[in-house]
């Protein structure tokens, strides 16, 4: 999504833009926040019916989901479109529903001596309207996790889907449309324009999710109305492979990570350190990997295209910059099928003999293309990862728990795998999130519900209590109580 202003919006007094989608957002907007003011915060009962309707339209509407992806990409594989998007979002709503009840309970809160004998708890309440910007890379999951979350919360949601993604922007608000009522849930659609005005709108909290880039412009919007935002950015997510570790086993993982999606996952594997010794023996095992994962890439419809020819293009450019400065590319080809343009469709590629001259490990990949980059020791690995910008996530393989401990607690990543890669997203016990350049904030499971709650601390002073003592005139009661209080 580009930031950048168009001549078709001008700047009202206010700040708010101008024009026939920006009113009609507008009054969507208000129309949802008139609904937080006027209506009473959903019951559990009101959450938990919601939340089921939500099931049930996904459940529904999958078939439709997976036509409206495939339509989007060119081809995007059935199974990881139920996977990825319908499976992991029942999943959470499942998750959600389980647990809903004990986290909206009141939480007793410790109390002093001093303050005794008050009692003290936390509340959750709704934060109000929720705003939601979700990408192309996942059109549905990356949407109806946080506003299920959301709504989990008792908040009202809007959601701006991307405009690189058509037909699945609009199943995605038939989804919601049959969920909900439209003062509890809507989507907006529209391009650029619309997402600059959407980020600048006074919501009670903003979930972005999409590049480091945009990150910064919707939290610089957001700050204009000092709405407080999640980011769940991306960056070059490493993998470490020790070289105890069973190259083969590894490769398997690697190459599913990389793979899925054509890539196009923020969390998905950017480039593997490997010992220096061992980079041949791991090209050749990922090679062999990924060509019994797609003996075929043209016509499978298990192997995903790049969503459009700008991303397709992007991902040529950075191929081609990184051989033209010296490194060797290994494409993965098994038919040596011709892959048209037009399909979009770029062969699983290794790259060695990489530098940080090259744009490919100066930006987030996100395709199909796996830089390898050999290492001498662990340490020097650690070192490598630590001198870059904080990632998403990172991927360690090893069997030794004690090696893979000092790898964990010496780096600092959003999220990690040992022995695997991406799963840890799916845990929904465990908060999603980035660090640094790759995120603010965390959602999935309790933190999800705690990140769209305001948790109120609440006193509750007793029949008989002795505040007065504090109270002046201040003399020689006091000297003695603090005295007593300071010991």
């Amino acid at each position: 999504m580009s930031m950048a202003q168009t001549t078709s919006y001008e700047r009202t007094p206010d700040g708010a833009e101008s024009g026939p989608q920006a009113i009609d957002l507008r009054a969507t907007f208000e129309r949802l926040r008139a609904a937080t003011r006027t209506l009473a915060a959903p019951s559990y009962e009101e959450r938990m019916d919601g939340l089921g309707r939500l099931a049930d339209s996904v459940l529904r509407r999958q078939d439709e989901m997976v036509l409206a992806a495939r339509s989007d990409f060119g081809n995007r594989s059935e199974y990881e479109t139920k996977i990825a998007e319908v499976l992991m979002v029942l999943d959470g709503i499942k998750y959600m529903r389980k647990h809903l009840k004990s986290w909206m309970r009141p939480e007793s809160r410790h109390v002093s001596m001093t303050y005794k004998p008050a009692r003290a708890s936390v509340h959750y309440q709704p934060l109000g309207v929720v705003g939601v910007i979700s990408p192309w890379n996942y059109p549905f999951q990356l949407a109806l996790a946080p506003a299920a979350a959301a709504i989990a919360a008792g908040n009202r949601v809007l959601v701006k889907p991307s405009e690189y993604t058509p037909a699945s922007s609009e199943t995605l608000k038939s989804i919601l449309a049959d969920a909900f009522d439209r003062d509890v849930a809507s989507v907006v659609l529209g391009g650029p324009e619309v997402g600059e005005a959407f980020s600048r709108l006074p919501f009670d909290h903003l979930l972005y999710t999409g590049s480091t880039e945009v990150g910064r412009l919707v939290m610089k919007a957001a700050a204009e109305n000092l709405v407080p935002v999640t980011l769940e950015l991306g960056g070059k997510s490493p993998t470490i492979l020790h070289p105890e570790y069973p190259i083969e086993k590894a490769a398997e993982r690697i190459a599913w990570g990389k793979c899925v999606n054509a890539g196009q996952t923020c969390i998905a594997p950017d480039y593997v350190l490997v010992q220096e010794s061992d980079v041949s023996q791991l090209t050749q095992a990922l090679d062999a990997t990924i060509r019994r994962y797609y003996p075929t890439l043209a016509q499978n419809p298990d192997y995903t295209a790049v969503v459009n020819p700008r991303h397709y293009e992007r991902l040529g450019r950075l191929i081609g910059d990184a051989v033209a400065k010296g490194a060797h590319k290994i494409e993965i080809n098994p038919a040596h099928e011709v892959l048209p343009k037009e399909g979009r469709k770029i062969a699983p590629t290794l790259l060695t003999g990489v530098n940080d001259d090259m744009r490919v490990m100066q930006e987030e990949i996100f395709g199909p293309v796996l830089p390898i980059v050999p290492y001498r020791t662990l340490d020097d690995a650690i070192a490598y990862v630590n001198a870059r910008a904080r990632p998403l996530a990172l991927y360690y393989f090893d069997d030794d728990a004690k090696r893979a401990r000092h790898v964990l607690e010496r780096t600092v990543s959003g999220g990690a795998c040992v022995n695997e890669t991406l799963l840890h997203f799916g845990i929904e016990d465990m908060p999603f999130g980035g660090v640094g350049p790759s995120g603010m904030g965390a959602y999935h499971g309790k933190k999800g519900f705690l990140t769209f709650s305001h948790e109120k601390s609440v006193l509750y002073q007793a029949k008989w209590n002795a505040t007065g003592l504090l109270a002046p005139p201040y003399g020689e009661r006091i000297k003695k109580l603090l005295g007593f209080l300071l010991r």
